[in-house]
Order: structure tokens, then sequence, then C-alpha cells
């Protein structure tokens, strides 16, 4: 069965751009570590709550959107190795080097690895 990562953030909305090039640079990356799909949606309708809510939990400011994203990986253990793997990514070595932020405060970011419970896929 499936394994996968799931992460809420929130990005400045003039980060937009900056951070959509940063998941586009991220497929192959994720790809060649064995990754299946990587999903990134831009909140657009993620009200405030009074007790939980998304807003709340990534402590968004007025100025953010609420990114909610994940990735699709074959098991556990191939997402396992990807992890271990991916600080060693060329991609990601240059960054390092070219001292590249990303374009959201990682601190407020949560993140946790799924086993897949439900995968029903709905057709018309």
């Amino acid at each position: 069965m499936s394994y996968v990562d799931g992460f809420v953030l929130a990005v400045p909305a003039a980060n937009r751009d900056a951070y959509r090039k940063l998941a586009e640079d991220m497929v192959p990356v994720f790809k060649r570590l064995g990754a299946l799909q990587v999903v990134e949606c831009w909140g657009d309708d993620v009200p405030d709550g009074k007790l939980t809510s998304f807003p709340m939990a990534v402590k968004k400011k007025a100025d953010e959107a609420v990114v909610f994203s994940w990735i699709v990986w074959p098991s556990k253990e191939v997402r396992d190795l990807g992890n271990a793997e991916m600080m060693q990514d060329p991609v990601l070595k240059a960054w390092e080097e070219e001292g590249r932020q990303p374009p959201f405060d990682g601190m407020r970011m949560i993140y946790g690895g799924f086993e897949v419970l439900l995968d029903a896929k709905l057709t018309p």
C-alpha cells in the first residue's frame, strides 16, 4: 500500500510564484527518489476557526496563504530511503551552497507521514 507525506504551511502571498518555482524544482528530485505524485494546493477558501483550523495551526498572518501539499510514495520503505537520500541530492546541495532560502517560514510548517487507510478512485 502506498505511503503519503503531508504538509500544511503558511506562505506569504507575495511569494506565491517563488513557492511554485520551488515546488516545480523539487518534482524531479522527488521522482528520482521514488515518489509517485507531488500535489501542491494554494488555499483560497480556508476559513479561520474558533477552536482549530489550518490558519491557526500554521499561525497564518494576514498577508499569507495556507498551502496544503502531499507526496505519494509506493511504500514507507521507499519514502524512508528517499528522505535519507534527499539531503545528498545535487539540487539541494546546490541550493545549500548558494545560500538559497525557502519562500516560507519552515518553523511553522506541519508535516507527517501517513499510512494509506483508504484510496477510493471515483469515476463519473
